[in-house]
């Protein structure tokens, strides 16, 4: 094993100075100029209606276009898929006569109770609930420009008609869900018990929207409880891996990354805190990244490692990875994001695509993963970077991005997967996420360039994306249904008719300020049963105060779920570790740099954290 992980250092030394020089001749290249950028952003618009026209021609009302054979297939469920995921971009390019029809098409047509097919829950979370609720939020608000003036909440209504269908899944002894449901009869008695973790965690954003439009509780308390039931069962080491029974709760699959199966659980920890100023979240974020960085990140790479010992397991970049760097940019740290993109786009230079799997110790594609199914992953992150940035190198990753798509994956009706990367032959399948989410953040891309005027950059509010790339606004009913605890000394208690505050006892004349790590107060608390009438402090960051008698671990109850042959070295671990902050811990405060490693020489630019606004828009 020390000999296998010598030779991959030594792989990823080569794989760096490949890179190095990829960049170098790069940097030769001219930049992409405002004019440009124009031009790029109206050829991508062109795109969209190239398969958005391909589909509804010749595939609609299937969920999925056939963009070789100009015909259509059912993938999913069988309920326009491509058509529901396509709303919001229709909206964010500011077609209303096309997002008007199609709102009102799929109110009228739509129907959840006539369709008899077992669905995945995740897919059709971020798909489907994500589309319609995106949309209904669109199409109902004169703010945003696109108000349907016959429109009557019609995919309200669906959407909560389609998320009580989804809700037997998280009928489990765990209450992690199943992979999948039947949309009449609920869980299949063969279903299996496996799920990953990323199917079981990331389902909050949709559910907890639906939740407060709906005022319902009941869908957010059950995503929100899969997502607790997840981080209790985490290792010693604060990892989680790839797949679970949701029976019995033990781990099926103890391999930890960042990619396949597991991406999107980390992303929605994060985006859940932002968009609904829930601090639970925030905190499992800050665990969870932590440990992330610390056993998963090999400088600019990520490996997978096994979740209890943090033995490599798969030397693998995976093109699911590639939202990474986004997220960093969402969590304000900046230098490794840089690093880690310019990397993953050394591998898309190489082969025109990411393939779905790319072999850090050969240095090639891994056997039985070429393709490269249409994937945004890392155009996302191209936008974010640039957004917080505004380096051109970012803009000149975009266009080679749609010269590769345009030349390599356009054809008759749409665009093509591309099977194998290495000889770019074709396959007949074209998803719905190109629609809702590849073509969406190149448009972003240059239109920022540009000079943005559109839904997200200058629209009535600040926007989160979902996993899907679904516009999801930070409106008052959404992120502020409830007054949550945020005033200094101040702790919650779900249930009870009075708030209760802590307050420590050598802080009661002094409050914290609110750069405090977020690693808990060891100095002992008093209680008091009256509310606090201290007014919060006024900050410019996103975490407005903490509890600073209590450790996080304390103030919300989290449990580790211990197996019986790790239990007392666990605890002994927690003592030494309780005092000390590992050096990849991030904390979303837009005033902090970043702490994970030097800022590069000459690009003081980069390393500054994102405001308030970038981190929601």
């Amino acid at each position: 094993m020390e000999g296998f992980r010598r030779k991959t250092c030594i792989q990823i030394r080569s794989m760096l100075a490949f890179i190095c020089c990829c960049y170098f001749t790069l940097s030769l290249a001219d930049s992409v100029t405002r004019e440009e950028a124009k031009q790029l952003r109206d050829e991508v618009g062109e795109m969209f209606y190239h398969a958005f026209n391909g589909y509804m021609d010749n595939a609609f009302p299937l969920d999925e276009l056939k963009p070789l054979s100009c015909a259509g297939e059912d993938t999913l469920g069988g309920y326009a898929l491509t058509l529901i995921d396509s709303l919001d971009t229709l909206a964010l390019l500011g077609d209303r006569e096309r997002f008007a029809a199609s709102v009102e098409w799929i109110g009228k047509n739509l129907r959840f109770d006539m369709i008899n097919k077992t669905v995945s829950v995740f897919e059709t979370t971020i798909r489907v609930l994500g589309g319609l609720l995106s949309a209904h939020l669109i199409a109902s608000d004169y703010a945003t420009g696109m108000r349907v003036p016959s429109y009557d909440n019609q995919l309200l209504n669906l959407a909560e008609d389609l998320a009580r269908r989804l809700l037997p899944a998280f009928d489990t002894p765990t209450g992690i869900p199943y992979g999948s449901v039947n949309l009449l009869h609920g869980v299949d008695k063969q279903e299996s018990k496996i799920t990953s973790t990323a199917g079981g965690g990331t389902l909050t954003l949709e559910f907890g929207v639906l939740s407060r439009l709906t005022n319902d509780p009941i869908f957010e308390q059950v995503t929100k409880n899969a997502v607790l039931a997840l981080w209790a069962r985490r290792s010693k080491l604060n990892l989680v891996g790839a797949h679970i029974n949701v029976f019995t709760g033990e781990w099926t699959q103890k391999d930890a990354g960042i990619g396949t199966s597991i991406d999107s659980f980390y992303e929605y920890l994060l985006k859940a805190y932002i968009l609904f100023g829930d601090e639970e979240y925030l905190y499992i974020f800050q665990e969870a990244y932590s440990a992330a960085m610390h056993y998963l990140y090999h400088d600019p790479w990520y490996v997978e490692v096994n979740m209890d010992s943090a033995a490599i397991v798969w030397p693998l970049f995976n093109s699911l990875q590639a939202f990474w760097p986004g997220l960093q940019v969402l969590a304000g740290d900046i230098n490794p994001a840089i690093r880690t993109h310019a990397a993953f786009l050394s591998v898309w230079r190489r082969y025109g695509f990411t393939p779905e799997g790319f072999n850090l110790a050969s240095l090639s594609v891994q056997h039985g993963q070429k393709s490269y199914p249409l994937r945004p992953e890392l155009i996302e992150s191209t936008y974010w970077l640039y957004k917080a940035t505004r380096d051109p190198r970012y803009l000149d990753a975009g266009r080679d991005m749609v010269a590769s798509l345009q030349y390599g994956t356009r054809c008759a009706c749409g665009y093509c997967h591309i099977s194998d990367v290495e000889n770019h032959k074709q396959e007949d399948h074209m998803e719905s996420f190109f629609l809702a989410e590849t073509v969406k953040y190149l448009w972003l891309l240059f239109d920022l360039a540009v000079g943005p005027d559109n839904l997200v950059e200058n629209g009535p509010y600040k926007y989160v994306f979902s996993t899907e790339g679904h516009l999801l606004p930070a409106t008052p009913q959404i992120s502020l249904v409830r007054e949550h605890c945020l005033y200094y000394g101040a702790y919650c208690r779900s249930g009870d008719s009075r708030q209760t505050y802590f307050v420590s006892e050598v802080d009661k004349d002094k409050q914290e300020s609110n750069d405090s790590r977020f690693y808990g107060s060891r100095t002992k608390a008093t209680y008091s049963s009256e509310y606090t009438t201290s007014e919060p402090s006024a900050f410019s960051g996103l975490i407005k105060g903490f509890c600073p008698g209590l450790n996080h671990g304390q103030k919300y109850g989290f449990s580790y779920v211990h197996s019986n042959d790790e239990r007392n070295d666990y605890e002994t671990i927690q003592q030494k570790e309780s005092t000390t902050v590992q050096s990849h811990s991030v904390i979303v405060l837009p005033a902090q740099s970043s702490h994970h490693s030097e800022p590069d020489s000459g690009n003081d630019h980069n390393d500054s954290q994102t405001t308030e606004s970038d981190v929601t828009s």
